[in-house]
């Protein structure tokens, strides 16, 4: 179940021919049937399709390579095939100067199928907006909030999903975890670049959700590393820290007191967005910095004092919590004052008999298990997985060429596996549990020039405002550097583009945000 939460940013594939009638133009096809032996290594492959779009009114050609990229590790010896799918301007006068956009999802263990149809390739699938989609035929249709008009993209599936596996002596299972996967996908990039002539391009990473991890140790390593700099960071649904976001997958959120204040204000959004709060005030804004308020202020200290908390002021902490919640006082008062995520999803509708989403709060779906303590699924994510599954995957074989003689794996199981332990760059103890904007930080210190963008989803269970807040006041930056990161709220969940009005006002500040840092 928990599996599902964190994950999602950006596309990838591995192929290996152009199918007949695939594209328009069939641009080179790669090898044969591969062989893997203990003698014998796979090789690159790709399939590679010309294409027409229209975006903002402009019409232009690009170029779609889905393929696999054979990656070296330290030693120079293949250990990796990573898949990726790369989107290029074919009309670009000077390529080699084009901004350039490294994209992925999160999970860990996702495949970049969500951002790749939801908001970044230049073809993207209709879903219902907050509720179930219809079962097929799904519609899929030109992006025109695409950003390809502004820069060329590289959509990756880490080892382990899509089509990337371990070769040679290395396992799929030494690539799980933080370090090792950072480490991989940074040496894709720099491979990239240069067999691309890309090292003069203005360059990229945009990651979401547990993809922000990754992309904010990635930039520390190819600085440090590669001597390579990247223009700006693009992150969606932020977990740099995973501390502060400990209580969305903890069954129990008694055993992480620490992260309960963070989630107040996103369950205040999604209470309000569904009018179960009591007093509900006509505009959300207003009222979630007054939740900001209380969940930094009277919150924490009550939480911090535990059975030292007198009984008034505990009715009174219950009763505010129930006025910015919709959680009845019976309720919080045998939650002890804490409610974790799951149990939010579940309680918050219980007497309608419904289950509201995590990944977008937006979404409703059947309660099941009506004595139950937790949600049992995710709504939000059940809603869309078959549409953007299959949309993808009709896409990929039929479009880009892929042929279907090899499963692509939409998410694979290895959340209970992972290493979620860090080593911090210049440090010899590693961090018990992953916070890479450590990373981030250094990297913003070491290259003054690189500038962050951060999305927000309200109605966001999964990273919540408060803790997005939290983990980017607490990044200490210089201050000449603090006004180098922004952040952008939507009126979205945690995939902000399942929200068309908030797909577009991506794309405007995306492509924004890329002009204003790659000198375009």
């Amino acid at each position: 179940m928990k599996k599902l939460l964190l994950g999602l940013a950006v596309v990838l594939l591995t192929v290996r021919g152009v199918a007949a009638g695939a594209a328009e133009v069939p641009a080179s096809v790669g090898d044969d049937k591969i062989k893997t032996t203990a003698t014998e290594m796979p090789k690159a492959e790709q399939s590679v399709t010309q294409h027409k779009i229209s975006i903002g009114g402009a019409t232009f050609t690009y170029t779609a390579t889905a393929g696999t990229r054979i990656v070296r590790d330290a030693k120079d010896q293949p250990y990796a095939r990573i898949g990726y799918t790369a989107y290029t301007c074919s009309d670009a006068t000077d390529p080699a100067r084009r901004p350039l956009t490294f994209a992925w999802n999160g999970g860990p263990g996702s495949s970049s199928i969500w951002l790749h149809m939801g908001a970044l390739g230049p073809r993207r699938i209709v879903t219902t907006d907050a509720a179930f989609t219809p079962p097929p035929p799904y519609r899929t249709v030109d992006n025109e909030s695409s950003i390809l008009d502004k820069t060329d993209i590289v959509l990756i599936d880490p080892v382990g999903t899509g089509f990337s596996k371990a070769v040679g002596e290395a396992k799929d299972a030494d690539f799980h975890g933080v370090d090792p996967d950072i480490e991989s996908i940074s040496r894709f990039i720099r491979q990239y670049v240069t067999e691309n002539g890309r090292w003069n391009s203005p360059k990229y990473l945009l990651g979401e959700s547990y993809g922000t991890t990754r992309a904010a140790g990635i930039v520390d390593y190819l600085f440090e590393n590669e001597n390579l700099a990247i223009n700006g960071l693009i992150l969606i649904g932020l977990a740099t820290d995973n501390d502060v976001i400990e209580n969305v997958f903890s069954d129990d959120p008694r055993f992480h007191p620490f992260s309960i204040p963070f989630t107040l204000p996103s369950y205040a959004a999604v209470a309000w967005f569904h009018q179960a709060l009591p007093d509900r005030p006509a505009e959300l804004g207003p009222f979630l910095d007054e939740v900001r308020a209380f969940a930094l202020g009277d919150y924490t200290q009550a939480l911090a004092l535990g059975n030292n908390l007198q009984d008034d002021e505990r009715r009174r902490i219950i009763g505010r919590l129930h006025q910015y919640t919709g959680l009845s006082e019976e309720y919080l008062d045998r939650a002890d004052l804490r409610v974790g995520v799951w149990q939010f999803m579940k309680e918050l509708l219980r007497g309608r008999g419904e289950a509201v989403g995590g990944y977008d709060g937006r979404f409703l779906g059947a309660g099941l298990n009506p004595l139950g303590e937790i949600a049992v699924y995710d709504p939000s994510y059940s809603a869309i997985a078959p549409a953007f599954s299959a949309a993808f995957l009709d896409y990929l074989h039929r479009d880009l060429g892929v042929p279907p003689d090899r499963t692509y794996v939409v998410f694979a199981s290895v959340w209970n596996t992972w290493n979620f332990r860090h080593k911090v760059p210049g440090t010899e103890v590693p961090q018990p549990v992953v916070n890479t904007g450590v990373d981030l930080a250094h990297a913003m210190s070491m290259n003054p020039n690189l500038r962050v963008l951060v999305l927000q989803g309200l109605y966001d269970l999964v990273t919540p405002l408060l803790a997005t807040e939290y983990m980017v006041s607490h990044l200490n930056l210089p201050k000449d550097s603090r006004s180098h990161i922004e952040i952008k709220y939507l009126e979205a969940g945690h995939m902000l583009y399942l929200h068309e009005p908030s797909l577009k006002t991506f794309k405007d500040v995306v492509a924004t945000f890329i002009t204003k840092t790659s000198g375009g």
